[in-house]
């Protein structure tokens, strides 16, 4: 192809001058082209005969062009202008023509390099094929002559077996010879066949040392295979170059390599020894909850997690294997995979909690459960202490009850009562309603010389709630001025009519300190129960609730259950609310150790894995794996319900109690107790304390003694901590000492209340009181250098103080509220001037006064809040 392909090189047109020029590649390469060039065109200024300084001028015209061919309104500056934008066009044209012409350049060489690379590798790869070839051609050739040597010698042995003398020795033939290419010569064969041949066909009593005359046949023949057997020995070898008919027919592929050889072994063998036969797939019911990991469904179906994952992306979802799934997406996915859906719940687990309904012939009769409910100070814990012959009330801090007892008495006729002992104080609502919950029958307490109270009212309410019956107590019939009368009277406004007034609820008079009527409150007692009949199955796993709750030091947590179905043994495992354990010890009222507790028995627990709730349920289970999933799935459910909780108050209600709360102080405290009935009920006390202007807050509460982290949390919010019975570790002193936190300690609940509500109190804003003093009239305004507009009063009424507030009224109107400047009479400064005397006033920064305005004189006075 030529170069200019039959087309007309390119011409700048007119006469052009020619000439060549060689042009060089970078691989060697040269080339000659033919370049035209254009003449510079020479323009000629003409000028105008006679004219001075013509030449220049016709330059200038020849520069600027013909005015007469210009556009209208074309100054030569103008023109000039565009020349020059002209000429910087045509300069940046050259450049960026410049520019291509070098990235042209750059790109070509990039290519040849490339190009060069390529021819490189190529002749690299001929000569590694080639020099594969030769070495496969020599050990072919060396395998020939290996054969050919082991042919001779084994036609040597032959004629050495016949022993004959007259043989005639057989030469082996020749190794074959290769030729040119490496390859053995086509008519070359090896000559041990064609020996063996001979001696086999020789005739029967020929001489075996010499070889038959052969015809033509068996000459053809012989010749035939070995042209046949020279064929087969080249059809395995390459020859030459590999052709496109070679490669469609299948010859001259690659060939496998050893390490692919053994692999092949290797399976045929274990193939053989019934090792490589896949197992038949186990299709499985899958357990399917609400909500899955990929993993846990993978680990389910006993399937590989990326097939599952490889499964979701095919219906479009794109997840890991962490990710959550809902149940009908992982019911495709296990259908698809061939195993069987089984749905289950979350809350399946609790179905290891025995619930069956016990048998009439298994049932036994039980001791009745008494709650001693009353008004705080009416003789509860002292009525107890009596029927149990015991001083219960002594022990208590401040000689009142502020935990939930539970005793056990036997009866001088055998009988078993057990008793629940609540607190009486306004504080301890849910100790009251936790007793009347668990109890068969109410003990109401009520003091003869102090009638009904605000907690008897609030027991009673209990009492109904929980459905039980109740038995009227009056007690302190021993006291001066009891009367059992006016008690009965005013039970009636609470709908409880007591027998004495012909009603349905057994009353009994007694009294805890002289014992009087202790033996007919039993009665009632024993009555009620009999009527009840009480009965529970003592031969099954064990249920009941939990009535106090705390963290011992030295035992850890513990709890105190009243058994209500079953018996509880030392070893079982149970789960009580959030937390599940191990029975490690039981220990009765008395402080014994014992090894079982019935129905009605309460004991305290020890072995649980963290302080429960009071309230909670304590179920016995078979095994540790049930107690600590269905724990689990209580503790996630209670997350999970505060969490929905929170999640439901809206952006709205957010900002308006943030803005509510910018107008509310706050005292925050930490609280730690010796129970956890005793907590709560501080943590509700303390809720109620505060009004519209401050709260308390209670950032933290719990069970046990105050801890290093109580103190950091307390430094963190500077607040104090409230140790109620229970104290500090020695760390946690020091520690308070140092960060500067406050630790204060209670055992009586209604002097913690008073403390904190005196320290809200001091957060109350101090109410300001106006107290007026007097009034004075302006009669003149006077002008003074230096003060400017002095007021002329009379002191109307009252008395006027310089250290007092003032108000200027105009027709009654309050235009000014201040202070005063100076207070003069005559030309003397005074503190205060009477009723009836005259004075000069000066209103701090404020001059508009006028004669005839009144000014209102009043001190102020802060008083200090408290909350109610």
């Amino acid at each position: 192809m030529s170069d200019t392909d039959g087309k007309k090189p390119l011409g700048l047109g007119g006469a052009p001058r020619s000439g060549q020029v060689k042009q060089s590649f970078s691989h060697g390469r040269t080339k000659s082209v033919v370049v035209e060039t254009k003449r510079k065109r020479v323009v000629v200024p003409v000028a105008k005969p006679g004219t001075p300084g013509a030449p220049a001028a016709a330059g200038t015209a020849s520069h600027l062009g013909d005015p007469s061919k210009r556009p209208a309104g074309i100054t030569d500056a103008e023109m000039e202008r565009r020349l020059a934008a002209l000429r910087v066009a045509k300069a940046r044209e050259a450049e960026d023509a410049a520019r291509r012409a070098e990235d042209d350049r750059e790109r070509e060489e990039e290519r040849a390099r490339k190009r060069d690379e390529a021819e490189t590798k190529e002749r690299e790869e001929r000569e590694r094929v080639e020099a594969a070839r030769v070495k496969a051609a020599e050990e072919e050739r060396l395998r020939v002559e290996a054969a050919a040597e082991a042919a001779a010698k084994a036609v040597q042995r032959k004629a050495d077996v016949l022993g004959t003398s007259r043989r005639q020795p057989v030469q082996p033939a020749a190794a074959e010879k290769p030729t040119a290419d490496g390859r053995p010569a086509r008519n070359a064969a090896p000559a041990a066949p064609a020996v063996d041949d001979a001696i086999a066909r020789a005739p029967m009593g020929a001489k075996p040392g010499l070889a038959p005359a052969r015809n033509k046949t068996d000459r053809e023949r012989e010749e035939r295979e070995r042209n046949a057997k020279a064929k087969a020995g080249d059809e395995g070898r390459r020859s030459g170059k590999l052709t496109l008919n070679d490669a469609l027919a299948g010859e001259g592929g690659r060939t496998r390599s050893m390490a692919a050889m053994k692999r092949k072994q290797e399976k045929a063998r274990q193939k053989a020894m019934g090792f490589g036969n896949k197992p038949e797939k186990q299709f499985r019911d899958v357990q399917l909850p609400e909500s899955i990991t990929v993993s846990e469904l993978a680990n389910r179906m006993s399937e590989r997690a990326a097939d599952v994952v490889k499964s979701l992306m095919k219906m479009g979802m794109m997840v890991t294997m962490n990710q959550a799934i809902d149940a009908d997406t992982a019911e495709l996915v296990i259908e698809e995979f061939g195993h069987k859906v089984v749905r289950v719940s979350d809350a399946d687990v609790e179905q290891a909690i025995e619930q069956t309904k016990d048998a009439v012939d298994d049932l036994e009769t039980r001791p009745p459960v008494i709650t001693i409910m009353g008004h705080v100070d009416h003789g509860k814990t002292s009525l107890l202490d009596a029927l149990r012959k015991a001083n219960v009330v002594q022990g208590e801090a401040g000689g009142i009850t502020q935990h939930i007892g539970a005793y056990q008495v036997v009866t001088d006729k055998g009988q078993k009562l057990t008793f629940l002992d609540t607190p009486g104080h306004a504080a301890f609502t849910s100790m009251r309603s936790r007793g009347a919950q668990v109890t068969d029958i109410v003990v109401l307490v009520v003091a003869a010389d102090d009638a009904v109270m605000p907690q008897t009212i609030e027991a009673i309410a209990h009492a109904k709630a929980a459905k039980v019956p109740m038995i009227v107590a009056i007690n302190k019939m021993d006291k001066h001025g009891a009367d059992a009368t006016k008690v009965r009277t005013d039970l009636l406004q609470h709908e409880i009519v007591v027998e004495a007034m012909s009603g349905d609820v057994q009353d009994v008079e007694v009294s805890a300190k002289t014992g009087m009527g202790l033996d007919n409150l039993l009665e009632a007692i024993a009555l009620q129960a009999e009527i009840l009949e009480l009965r529970a199955n003592p031969n099954r796993n064990a249920s009941g609730a939990v009535i106090e709750a705390k963290l011992d030091v030295g035992r850890g947590p513990i709890a105190t259950v009243l058994v209500q179905n079953g018996t509880l043994n030392k070893g079982d495992i149970f789960v009580v609310g959030e937390q599940w354990g191990k029975v490690r010890a039981l220990i009765n009222d008395k402080g014994e150790r014992v090894d079982h507790a019935g129905p009605s028995v309460p004991v305290e627990v020890l072995g649980l894995s963290g302080t429960p709730s009071a309230g909670d349920t304590l179920n016995v289970v078979e095994t540790e794996a049930q107690a600590r999933e269905i724990a689990d799935y209580r503790a996630k459910s209670a997350k999970d319900k505060r969490a929905a909780i929170g999640a439901a108050t809206t952006l709205e209600q957010l900002m308006a109690k943030a803005k509510a709360d910018q107008d509310v102080a706050e005292l925050p405290i930490i609280v730690k107790a010796d129970v956890q009935g005793s907590a709560e009920a501080i943590v509700q006390a303390l809720e109620k304390v505060g009004n519209d202007e401050v709260r308390v807050r209670v950032l933290s509460y719990g069970v046990g003694a105050i801890t290093d982290t109580d103190v950091s949390l307390a430094e963190a919010s500077k607040c104090p901590i409230i140790g109620f019975n229970v104290r500090a570790n020695a760390s946690a002193r020091n520690s308070a000492h140092q960060k500067g936190v406050e630790i204060r300690y209670y055992s009586i609940i209604y002097d913690l209340v008073d403390d904190i509500k005196a320290a809200a109190s001091g957060l109350l804003k101090a109410e300001i009181r106006e107290t007026f003093i007097g009034y004075a009239q302006i009669k003149e305004v006077f002008k003074v250098t230096g003060i400017g507009q002095v007021a002329g009063c009379l002191v109307t009424e009252g008395v006027a103080r310089r250290s007092a507030g003032v108000r200027l009224l105009r027709d009654n109107v309050v235009i000014h509220e201040g202070t005063l400047k100076t207070l003069k009479r005559f030309k003397d400064e005074v503190k205060e001037v009477i009723s009836g005397q005259e004075c000069g006033m000066a209103f701090e920064r404020y001059e508009d006064i006028r004669a005839g305005d009144v000014i209102e004189i009043f001190e102020r006075e802060e008083v200090q809040r408290t909350l109610a």
